[in-house]
């Protein structure tokens, strides 16, 4: 039976301390992931599985196969990807978690992102001595990029509502992986590299994840008792420690006196989070975003979120505008996100501090009169203007402008069914690849940057206040958009990816590629993508170029390579599709990021 609602409330507690741990250390002789292969595919019944790590996915089936439910093996996953995937999903950082409910059929999610800690301000990213913004990379990291986290309130509430296991019950699995080390792979090792200069720098970072000085050779076995040490404690004490007791102390004076090493010339800057901030820190349940395309519903995640908006916009603008061939619908999927995208930079922030105008940004009426701008055989010149909310026809602002806001595009995401045929779709991440670099001592993971997810300073156009500047409890915009698409009520499709601003294009490319182009799943996630976020060119993959390109520019798309992180990939997608009676297909990546991992509880013969 499943637990009934509460919301997250919890109180500081006056907790023992740990005893010190030692760093994780790498080794060789992988142990086996035992009984489970690294497949993109998977067909089979009683549950399914798919995400970017073999780990993961194996905890995940394991729960379901003990009759653990969708929620209960989302959380195990999540957990464990918080050990293989450190870098893009501890428990320092947050996520979005939707949720499809086979008894009544509603689709449900909970707001897990980061909030501004109570004493940030606007300007908390202005330079005092030049009044300027700070360089990007200085800001990342430091502890002022750090907001409070929300992934484990995210599992508690998620639990509290749709579970059936105890959180300390789903956090064995990795814990024993945490314990026994996992095989360190090329995309680990590429993450650590790329991470390992301002890893050096900051003590505690530098000893879990550079053992020996640098990264962990790949093939060894990776070890990190000190998580272990620490999801064992959460297990045992609950959230409280974590959201107010002595592991919330501990991680507030880790943001506001940053470990760095004294030899370092790097100039970490500290951070402005208290005790009192992870104390008050709530989940917010919200309801999703829904747009009707092609007969299908389509569910999201909205605000402070801009995934939902953006897909659903961008959906219903393309249903007005037919197109008969693959070239006709790629040029229409990327004119498309470019007025969406406009409309996101202008209108869409946390709903708590900017009026975010949803329901017009949703309906039928505004889609229609961004849709009409769109020519069938010339790129508009980007970037466009924000749509006019109360436009008749293809009125819109003139002379707008505006610029596109870095977000950092490591993210990670997996979906799960289970026999019951209930859904997950959830996207959780800690920002950069390493998040703001800052590992708490002794407890092994690190502290997010999601707070340079706000405008340093206003990017919208002249006319148009800027909704994601920062704010004390403000939720910083969002591109993670976890989507689950229902036929007749029932589920069809679960679909979600990583990558930062290229996460609502690659979900809204995937839905194309599979409802409008007629690709299986397993197509429609292979195929190749191109990203059109309003800026002057369009970015796309190697194969996307070669194969599309030319006639792409006949309709003036300028297309360039898309320049990463990783370079020339975009996303690293995950989905379900339900075949009916009981029969599910999970999809992972075949090759993007190396890689990712699809199981089903019982194999389709």
């Amino acid at each position: 039976m499943r637990r009934s609602h509460a919301v997250l409330g919890l109180t500081a507690v006056a907790l023992a301390s740990l005893t010190l741990t030692v760093p994780a250390q790498a080794h060789t002789a992988a142990p086996p992931v035992t009984g489970y292969q690294k497949q993109a595919v998977a067909v089979g019944y009683g549950g399914a599985v798919s995400s970017v790590d073999l780990d993961a996915s194996r905890s995940g089936i394991e729960v379901l196969r003990r009759g653990g439910n969708a929620v209960d093996a989302a959380v195990a996953a999540a957990a464990t990807l918080g050990v293989t995937e450190p870098y893009v999903s501890a428990i320092g950082g947050g996520g979005y978690f939707t949720y499809y409910d086979a008894r009544t059929h509603k689709v449900s999610t909970f707001d897990g992102r980061e909030t501004g800690p109570a004493k940030m301000t606007k300007n908390i990213f202005i330079d005092p001595k030049t009044g300027q913004p700070l360089p990007f990379a200085d800001a990342v990291t430091s502890g002022l990029s750090v907001g409070v986290p929300g992934t484990l309130a995210t599992w508690d509430s998620a639990l509290r509502r749709f579970g059936t296991r105890r959180l300390s019950t789903l956090l064995q699995p990795a814990i024993t992986v945490a314990e026994q080390g996992f095989t360190v792979d090329q995309e680990f090792y590429d993450q650590t590299q790329l991470n390992a200069d301002r890893f050096k720098d900051i003590v505690p970072t530098r000893e879990l994840f550079l053992p020996g000085g640098k990264p962990p050779a790949v093939g060894s076995t990776f070890r990190n008792p000190d998580l272990a040490r620490t999801y064992q404690e959460i297990a045992r004490r609950g959230l409280g420690w974590f959201y107010g007791g002595e592991l919330g102390t501990e991680i507030a004076n880790t943001v506001r006196h940053p470990p760095v090493d004294p030899k370092a010339t790097r100039n970490v800057r500290p951070g402005v989070v208290q005790p009192s901030d992870l104390a008050a820190y709530r989940v917010v349940p919200r309801d999703p975003t829904h747009v009707n395309y092609r007969g299908l519903d389509v569910y999201g995640m909205a605000p402070s979120s801009s995934g939902g908006s953006t897909v659903g916009e961008a959906l219903n603008i393309m249903k007005n505008v037919p197109f008969k061939d693959t070239v006709q619908a790629l040029h229409t999927y990327l004119e498309a996100s470019k007025l969406a995208y406009a409309d996101r930079g202008a209108y869409v922030g946390d709903p708590a501090y900017a009026k975010v105008p949803l329901k017009t940004l949703l309906s039928d009426g505004f889609a229609r009169s961004r849709a009409c701008l769109i020519k069938p055989d010339q790129a508009a010149k980007a970037p466009v203007a924000p749509g006019d909310l109360n436009a008749h026809g293809c009125a819109a602002p003139k002379g707008a402008s505006q610029r596109l806001p870095y977000e950092g595009p490591q993210t990670t995401h997996l979906v799960v069914a289970d026999k019951w045929g209930d859904v997950v779709s959830y996207t959780l991440t800690i920002e950069q690849f390493g998040g703001s670099g800052i590992t708490v001592p002794h407890r092994g993971f690190l502290l997010n940057n999601e707070m340079t997810d706000f405008d340093f300073t206003s990017s919208t156009p002249a006319g148009f206040p800027d909704p994601n500047l920062p704010a004390a409890g403000k939720r910083p915009r969002s591109s993670m958009a976890p989507t689950i698409v229902l036929k007749k009520g029932r589920p069809m499709l679960a679909v979600g990816s990583p990558g930062g601003s290229t996460i609502i294009t690659t979900v809204l490319q995937i839905l194309m590629n599979r409802i409008d182009l007629g690709m299986t799943l397993p197509q429609a996630v292979d195929a190749p993508r191109a990203t059109q976020r309003n800026t002057p060119q369009t970015f796309a993959e190697q194969a996307f170029i070669d194969q599309y390109g030319a006639a792409l520019k006949a309709k003036g798309q300028d297309l360039a390579l898309f320049p990463g992180p990783p370079a020339g990939v975009i996303g690293s997608a995950t989905g379900l599709e339900f075949l009916g009676g009981g029969k599910v297909e999970a999809v992972a990546e075949r090759t993007r990021r190396h890689g990712g991992s699809a199981l089903v509880v019982t194999p389709a013969r």
